[in-house]
């Protein structure tokens, strides 16, 4: 049997795992076909409903020890259905709407195999041939997408000729996800301020000290929006500038960035003779899915000749859509923009990209090895931070051949009308309250008993601060007990919004993404969400009772 391959660690046994598939009749045989056939099916059949305790998992993961001989292929298959698989989460699920997970075309899981059976390593023409002017052709797709607008089809086409597979070019690059393409973007932008100069040989070769010494600068910065992703940190803290020298601008009521205070703050950091590395726009909030005034901002970093990025990993796919491609206006001007196609384009998880509006940018962070990435190949590694990755842009073409540009607009309009809708069908319930209206896919709110919403009407500053503290404690309780039940699952977040006078208060956060989320779905949630709130003992008896006490 196939499944007894291992039964004995000889090195003829060993050999044949690499050779000789499962048997039809094999427990892993079996898993392959009914995923291929139903995976949603086999989804909701095989992952428990009903959360269990994380300190439970873990003493299913507790053995230290590498076992010293071979085991069975279906024992191991019927372990990790049993372990792994029944307390996975279930994010294709169409009541899943707390996170930036979606379901997926079917059409990706036979070639997921596909890809994975393949095994190319993307660094290098050696481990990947075709697998490199494919992702070199899907970078230009986007990258037309995101900046060809400007041009006409006979100036696009003659220039993507030119430049797409050119080994002195780059348009950009894959990487596994926002984090690394946002480093990979303020890397680029920190070796430009700090290039080479005379003798100065650049931060690149000199390092961070000698650069700032050399340029005169006291410290470099990044400003972004208050809303900004914690990814900028880390990228600050892996570049040399320390996390502190992330400058937040404070953001308006609507979580864009204030522009008056972005332009006092750029002329506080000249004063301090601070050296500002880029300015970050946002096109969509982590938290809210807000999107930044681009143009405004492009128009101040180009003045002051400041590199531009904007964070688009999640509305990056906006770009697709011709009737929402007008709230990300002012991204055609961006010198870097960072998409994740593993979001709102649908595609497995590690599919990060970076654009560079100059396919000359790269030539800043160009690094070469005599084995490899060696200097005039096409090699992609040799501008890319990530070494070794796999071919993820196989899938991501998949998605761009099988639904097109008009299919991706139908996603996107579709998952926003959705958002649109699930707003005012907050705004309709009286113990509901939206806190933040959606632009794109993303919205927050709150379960507030109309009672109490009617006292904090009519309360002072003190009261809706203590009222706002205990339904903190209620949204939590909802939150997390809903995560348990395993029906649906929505996130929390914390927000201080200007209706409440800048009070962090804890919120619902959706994400409306899965096209299968329905109207009824929704419903359900808030229904669930109402029920939830009536067994706790934070719920309307124990707010008013303290509001009796105020």
């Amino acid at each position: 049997m196939a499944d007894k391959r291992l039964a004995a660690a000889s090195e003829e046994n060993l050999f044949r795992i690499f050779t000789i598939p499962e048997a039809p009749d094999s427990t892993l045989a079996r898993i392959e076909q009914e995923v291929s056939q139903n995976l949603d099916g086999f989804l909701r059949d095989n992952i428990v409903a009903v959360e269990k305790p994380l300190s439970e998992i873990e003493q299913d993961f507790q053995d230290s020890v590498v076992p010293e001989h071979p085991q069975f292929v279906s024992a191991l298959a019927d372990e990790l259905l049993d372990k792994l698989v029944a307390q996975s989460v279930h994010t294709s699920s169409p009541s899943f709407i707390g996170h930036m997970t979606s379901a997926l075309p079917y059409f990706l899981l036979p070639l997921s195999k596909l890809m994975v059976g393949l095994n190319q390593n993307l660094v290098k023409i050696e481990t990947s041939k075709a697998f490199t002017p494919l992702e070199r052709q899907v970078i230009g797709m986007l990258h037309r997408i995101a900046y060809g607008e400007t041009r006409s089809t006979a100036e696009n086409d003659s220039y993507y000729q030119s430049v797409m597979h050119s080994a002195d070019t780059s348009l950009g690059a894959f990487c596994s996800g926002g984090t690394v393409a946002n480093i990979s973007a303020l890397w680029i932008a920190r070796n430009t301020l700090l290039g080479p100069d005379g003798d100065f040989k650049g931060v690149s070769k000199a390092g961070l000290f000698r650069a700032m010494s050399h340029y005169g600068y006291e410290r470099l910065v990044v400003l972004v929006s208050e809303r900004g992703h914690y990814s900028l940190g880390k990228a600050a803290d892996v570049l040399g500038l320390g996390r502190q020298d992330i400058v937040s601008v404070k953001t308006d009521e609507n979580n864009k960035i204030c522009i008056d205070a972005l332009e006092q703050r750029i002329t506080e950091l000249k004063a301090e003779n601070a050296g500002i590395l880029a300015l970050v726009g946002v096109a969509g909030t982590t938290e809210t899915g807000n999107i930044d005034p681009l143009d405004k901002m492009a128009d101040i970093a180009e003045r002051e000749g400041i590199h531009f990025h904007v964070d688009a990993a999640w509305g990056g796919a906006t770009m697709m859509s011709n009737t929402q491609r007008p709230l990300l206006k002012g991204i055609e001007r961006a010198d870097s923009i960072t998409v994740d196609a593993h979001k709102q384009m649908y595609v497995p998880m590690g599919a990060g990209m970076v654009l560079f509006k100059d396919a000359h940018s790269t030539d800043v962070i160009e690094h070469h090895a005599e084995y490899i990435l060696r200097k005039g190949s096409k090699d992609l590694g040799s501008h890319t931070l990530e070494g070794s990755r796999p071919g993820m842009s196989m899938l991501v073409y998949a998605c761009l051949k099988v639904m097109g540009r008009s299919g991706y607009e139908m996603l996107i309009d579709r998952s926003i009308d959705t958002a649109k809708y699930f707003a005012e069908l907050i705004k309709q319930e009286e113990d509901f309250e939206l806190v933040s209206e959606p632009e794109l896919c993303l919205l927050t709110y709150r379960y507030v008993p109309k009672v109490v919403k009617d006292y904090m009407a009519t309360c002072d500053a003190e009261q809706k601060q203590i009222i706002n503290e205990l339904l903190n404690d209620l949204t939590k309780f909802i939150q997390k007990k809903q995560r348990e039940s395993g029906r649906s699952f929505v996130s929390r977040t914390r927000l201080t919004p200007k209706s409440h006078n800048g009070q962090t208060i804890t919120v619902f956060r959706c994400v409306l993404a899965n096209p299968l989320t329905t109207k009824e779905i929704l419903a359900d949630i808030l229904a669930e969400q109402k029920e939830i709130a009536k067994e706790s003992w934070r719920s309307l008896p124990a707010i008013m009772k303290k509001v009796a006490c105020l």
